[in-house]
């Protein structure tokens, strides 16, 4: 479908060719763990099915001319391998910025091509819009230009492209689960180490629904780099005045009441209290998971989001609402907002049975306390990235 779709838009704007690639990038969920990828922490993401596609031609030129349906007010935009490459802040730069990365890593990218962009996935939704697009075209370069490099590796590389050329200091989470997933699993990865395991994702007669609140944020203009500093702030105090540690991640509960003195900051102190916690529901969600214990993964979800709204101030009105109506819902074991918050998505565990009155139930309630609609829908695991 996806294939006889892109190949009339793509017709539009290219001229026909004989020889078309396909290929589709997916976005990802995170279970639980959020805010601590970038403090070194276990997190707990999947890939889903809803991502992003793209019609791919050789040209016979170093010319990139790329086209997205979604910003379709951007025009074609047209750039070339052979200048220097700035910044330009349109969704092209996500392109730019792995081209970059590939080159500065000592690979040669010389192929042009041109590339109709088609998405379903909601952007600054905390799905992972960005990543899914970054980790699309490293394929495509990569695969155009025969360039041998491991999954793991281009995971590193589209991080590195979102740090230094786009401007977000995000952690390596969304890269990888998008390079690195297996339908059906997700993976626990250490973020400090990127050692990581695939967890078979079994939740029997319940299914986790995405909920989308329709607000959205760009996370490079959002607090989302604020909180990044104020970690890095607490983590420099402890370092100073407590224990060398590497990370905050390294630090154990029982150690909480210890350093509250030491940071002196309630607003840093709670930065550093939520990353610990959720550092425990991280181990904790795994272990239940294991043990097929999927009450208490629901009831993990719903302190995390507590943690997220009170200690991490990452929520808003918005996902708290949608948040707030699904835990109160027959048939829900948990729910919490994921992705950088402010806006975005939330996500909940729900009863098969009770799929339909929970939908109909929170998007009632979340149009007469918010005043627009949200959408809800149910997720399904995917594989990674890849050619069609």
């Amino acid at each position: 479908m996806y294939k006889e779709r892109l190949l009339m838009k793509y017709e539009s704007k290219f001229p026909r060719s004989e020889e078309l690639r396909y290929y589709f990038s997916p976005g990802r969920i995170n279970i639980i763990g959020e805010h601590i990828d970038y403090n070194g922490g276990l997190v707990f993401p999947c890939a889903i099915s809803l991502g992003t596609y793209a019609i791919v031609s050789l040209r016979n030129d170093d010319e990139i001319h790329l086209y997205s349906e979604s910003i379709s007010n951007a025009g074609v935009l047209r750039f070339r391998l052979s200048q220097q490459l700035h910044k330009r802040r349109n969704w092209a730069d996500y392109v730019k910025g792995v081209i970059v990365q590939f080159k500065m890593m000592g690979y040669k990218v010389k192929k042009g091509f041109n590339a109709y962009v088609y998405g379903n996935l909601p952007r600054g939704a905390s799905v992972s819009s960005s990543a899914s697009l970054e980790l699309l075209f490293a394929e495509i370069i990569r695969d155009i230009n025969k360039i041998k490099i491991s999954d793991i590796d281009l995971v590193k590389l589209c991080q590195k492209a979102e740090n230094d050329f786009v401007g977000l200091n995000c952690g390596i989470m969304d890269q990888f689960a998008i390079g690195m997933s297996i339908k059906n699993n997700a993976i626990l990865l250490d973020c400090a180490t990127l050692k990581y395991e695939y967890v078979p994702l079994e939740l029997k007669e319940n299914v986790i629904l995405i909920m989308n609140t329709n607000k959205s944020r760009s996370l490079v203009s959002s607090k989302y780099n604020d909180r990044c500093e104020e970690c890095s702030t607490g983590l420099k105090l402890i370092q100073e005045n407590y224990r060398k540690i590497s990370n905050l991640c390294e630090l154990e509960e029982n150690e909480l009441a210890e350093i509250k003195d030491i940071i002196n900051d309630d607003i840093i102190y709670n930065r550093v209290k939520h990353v610990v916690t959720e550092m425990k529901r991280v181990k904790d969600c795994y272990n239940s998971l294991k043990n097929g214990d999927l009450e208490s993964v629901g009831k993990l979800l719903n302190e995390s989001h507590k943690s997220l709204k009170e200690l991490y101030e990452v929520t808003g009105v918005e996902l708290d609402s949608i948040v707030d109506f699904a835990q109160k819902s027959e048939g829900v074991l948990g729910a919490r907002m994921i992705g950088a918050g402010f806006a975005g998505c939330a996500i909940a565990i729900v009863n098969k049975n009770e799929v339909n009155n929970v939908i109909n139930t929170v998007k009632k309630l979340y149009k007469d306390a918010i005043g627009y609609d949200c959408d809800i829908l149910i997720a399904e695991t995917s594989d990674r990235t890849g050619r069609m």
